[in-house]
């Protein structure tokens, strides 16, 4: 009997921590469905955990906006070529983002949907 009681409590246990692991990777803030494009200069590229993330500076005319893109995981990109000294600042991006719901200067971004301002791709290195 103790070891069903222990085997359910560590069962409960599992299904709790799982709970938290998914809601961690939401991606509802995103409009997914009204992707824009942004063209800027990259001023940092943070290649952390557990997303990485592009600084990146966009000119509207004498204005310039910050905007704070959250990509894949350092290991996904990690698979594809990519390492932390891929983008260094000044690098121009062309990106096809899918925004902050909230209006906020953010966005996600993925490998797939970035080029140089050129549209030519990027070649990674480490």
């Amino acid at each position: 009997m103790r070891t069903k009681v222990t085997a359910l409590l560590a069962a409960g246990a599992l299904v709790g921590f799982a709970g938290s692991v998914f809601a961690h990777h939401s991606f509802a803030m995103f409009d997914q469905e009204h992707p824009i494009e942004l063209v800027g200069t990259v001023k940092e590229f943070k290649f952390t955990s557990p997303h990485t993330f592009i600084i990146l500076e966009v000119k509207d005319g004498s204005e310039s906006v910050v905007w704070n893109l959250e990509g894949g995981a350092p290991g996904g990109l990690a698979r594809d070529g990519w390492g932390p000294k891929t983008l260094p600042p000044g690098t121009e991006l062309k990106m096809k983002i899918d925004p902050l719901r909230s209006g906020a200067p953010g966005g996600a971004w993925n490998v797939s949907r970035t080029t140089l301002k050129d549209g030519s791709p990027i070649v990674a290195s480490h």
